[in-house]
Order: structure tokens, then C-alpha cells, then sequence
């Protein structure tokens, strides 16, 4: 059956329902309200180096698969770092932008990325979308195609049809069927145990009060409040007000509804921090966090332990706190890895890829062994 591809410049010329009709709205990324939302507020856009080039897959029953796809004029909001591949590019007296990128802008979380009408081929699908994205690579002259953080099948399926795969890890937490946030603490070491409960102590010593919201309990007040908070945060981090404009937090995030969480913290009457969440069926994404000024150990109790309150009360099975961050290991968060595989249009530098890809797997396992071993779990 005849394949065709598309290549969309906007969300906008396609049906949020047509869109969702293949990608479904339980992974809250993937949603046309999030990837449309992004454009409309200028997030994504030519201009900030986040082109969309999204793909369509046609058959003669209709659509048979979309996935998101940027064209990026750098390496900034991916979350898998290749720097050091651009300067090789420039070394050999090549371009290493434009590249193209399969990816959820700004978000290194796992999930689906090429999204498949019910009962397709799975594996053959990605083999039409590849050589459809190849062909837009040569026509372009793009030097390559990243899809980062596809789920672990999907990853091994690519590096079936040579895509060189790196291998990364981040810290998750994993719910074992725990009723309470001491029933998951009971499976701590005594010194371990009593260290996070100092730390939850002492937010509540410093007379601040946590408070959850969801859905349409986060109102205009609050949506502005956040966007202050994460602004100042980016600035003092990094020296700008971070990827995400007001309107994003304003206008996008709160089309979300129930997806989206968000956790502030109060002095009084006063908000003060805050972080927000966004939720699948089974499992909640910590993203972002800011606040207005500094409070001992609030950061932990809000972006980390209100999380794994959260997921218990829900019955949420895991809890995935974002990129980064060998601190989790102490708080119950289990190292594990995270995928991306890569396609280079040049052979020399594809093998080049190749053989680095390789050696960096080896270090990446070694490395979460290493890491599981400072667990605060009670042996066994």
C-alpha cells in the first residue's frame, strides 16, 4: 500500500481531533493543545531555532502516523548534548545546522514519539517515516535527525535500522504499592530515613504551607504568580528568563485541565514558590520550579517529596522529576537509562558517531550500577 508523507509548518493545518485520533491524549506532550500551544506563544518558532516540520503519513485509509518534528538552527532545550559533535562538523568544513530533531520541545521526558494508527505495522511505519525524513534531509542539505528520549522498544528498533543510539540516565521513582509517604519511607535506612524527614521538618519550621492544585483549581492569580517565580529562577540560573514565555504558562499550560499540576508554596497568605507537574495515566513529570527567594530545603519538599505524595494518592506509578540531578539517589529516586538515536547524512562522520555511541553506553551502564549502590534502601 503507497505511503506519503507531509510536512506541516503548523499544528494549525491539522484538527486537534484528526491529531489525537493517532496520538490519543494520555501522554499530555504529545497533545495538540501543548505542541500548537508552543507555536502560538512563540515558543517554537523559526525565529527561536525550534522550526516545526511536523510529519503526516498517509495511506489509502487516511492517516496512518504523525510525529513531532523540528527543524533547529541549535542545540539549546533538547536535554542530550552534542556540542561536541557541532565543533567536528566545523573541524571537517561541514555545517552541522540545520539538523532536524524528533523531540517534545524543552521536555526530557520518555514517551512516544512517531504515533501509529491502531493496528499499522509499527516497525515498517518508522521505516516509511525514515525514509521520509531522509529525503527532506537531502533535499535541505540537514546534516542529520535526533529523536530523543523514545521509549526503550522503540530506541532498539531504530538502532535495528542504524541509528546510532547514546545512552543516558536520569533518576525516577517508582511506586511498590505504597499507601502512605511513611510507607515508602519504611523502606529506608534508619539514618536515611531520619535525614528526609529533617528535611520535610523544616519547611514546615520555617512557617511555610503547601498547597496542591489541579485542573481548574490553578487560576489567572496563580498562573501569573508561577510565571514570576520561574522567571526569576531561569535569571538567576542561567542570566535569562528561561525558554517559556507568560502566555505559555497563561494560556497553553492551563488547556491542559486535569494534565497539568501545580504545587506553591505559602509564607502566610503569601505564595512564595511553586513547581509544576503534568500527568499521564500512569505517571506525573516534575518540570519546572521557581521561587521568589531561597527557604532551606523547600526545594526538595516541593519539586520532590509533594511529587511522591502525589503519585501515592493517586496511584500513579511513576514519578519522573526531570533531567539531571544525583541528589534524588538519597531520596528513593532509582537510576535508569533514557534512549536517543541519531541518523548522520555524511558516512565518515556517521562512523565517527558510531563508534562514540558505542563507548559512551558502556560508561552510561557503569555508571548506574554505581549509583544504584547509594539507594537509601534497607538491604534486600
Amino acid at each position: 500500500m503507497a505511503v506519503t508523507a507531509q510536512f506541516l509548518s503548523s499544528l494549525e493545518q491539522i484538527e486537534a481531533e484528526q491529531w489525537h485520533g493517532i496520538t490519543g491524549r494520555a501522554y499530555p506532550f504529545l497533545r495538540h493543545e501543548f505542541l500548537y500551544g508552543l507555536e502560538q506563544t512563540g515558543c517554537t518558532t523559526a525565529e527561536t531555532g525550534w522550526q516545526p516540520c511536523h510529519l503526516l503519513l498517509h495511506d489509502a485509509s487516511g492517516l496512518l502516523a504523525v510525529m513531532p518534528l523540528y527543524r533547529k538552527s541549535h542545540s539549546y532545550g533538547e536535554y542530550v548534548f552534542d556540542w561536541s559533535w557541532a565543533d567536528a562538523w566545523q573541524r571537517s568544513g561541514l555545517d552541522y545546522y540545520p539538523k532536524l530533531v524528533t523531540a517534545i520541545p524543552f521536555t526530557p521526558a520518555t514517551g512516544p514519539r512517531l504515533c501509529v494508527r491502531d493496528k499499522a505495522d509499527v516497525g515498517t511505519t518508522w521505516q516509511q517515516a525514515m525514509q521520509a525524513v531522509r529525503e527532506l534531509a537531502q533535499r535541505q542539505e540537514i546534516s542529520s535527525w535526533h529523536v530523543l528520549f523514545p521509549e526503550q522498544e522503540v530506541s532498539q528498533q531504530l538502532l535495528q535500522l542504524d541509528m546510532h543510539r547514546r545512552v543516558a540516565t536520569q533518576f525516577h521513582w517508582f511506586n511498590e504499592g505504597y499507601t502512605t509517604f511513611d510507607d515508602f519511607l519504611a523502606g529506608f535506612t534508619s539514618r536515611k530515613r531520619k535525614s528526609l524527614k529533617r528535611e520535610r521538618a523544616r519547611v514546615a519550621e520555617q512557617g511555610l504551607r503547601l498547597r496542591t492544585l489541579q485542573g481548574e483549581e490553578i487560576g489567572e492569580q496563580e498562573w501569573r504568580q508561577f510565571y514570576h517565580f520561574y522567571q526569576m529562577t531561569y535569571a538567576k540560573r542561567s542570566g535569562h528568563g528561561g525558554y517559556l514565555n507568560r502566555a505559555f504558562f497563561t494560556e497553553t499550560a492551563p488547556s491542559l485541565g486535569q494534565q497539568v499540576v501545580m504545587v506553591l508554596a505559602c509564607l502566610e497568605e503569601t505564595a512564595v514558590a511553586g513547581a509544576l507537574y503534568f500527568r499521564s495515566d500512569d505517571t506525573l513529570y516534575g518540570r519546572y520550579w521557581g521561587c521568589q527567594r531561597e527557604f532551606d530545603c523547600l526545594h526538595f519538599e516541593a519539586c520532590y517529596y509533594q511529587g511522591i505524595d502525589y503519585c501515592i494518592r493517586h496511584g500513579l506509578k511513576r514519578f519522573d522529576p526531570g533531567a539531571q540531578g544525583e541528589h534524588k539517589i538519597q531520596r528513593g529516586f532509582r537510576p535508569v537509562h533514557t534512549w536517543s538515536n541519531h541518523w548522520i547524512a555524511d558516512p565518515r562522520l556517521a562512523a565517527a558517531v558510531g563508534d562514540f555511541t558505542r563507548r559512551e553506553a558502556s560508561h552510561s551502564e557503569a555508571y548506574r550500577k554505581d549509583a544504584s549502590t547509594l539507594l537509601p534502601f534497607k538491604s534486600g
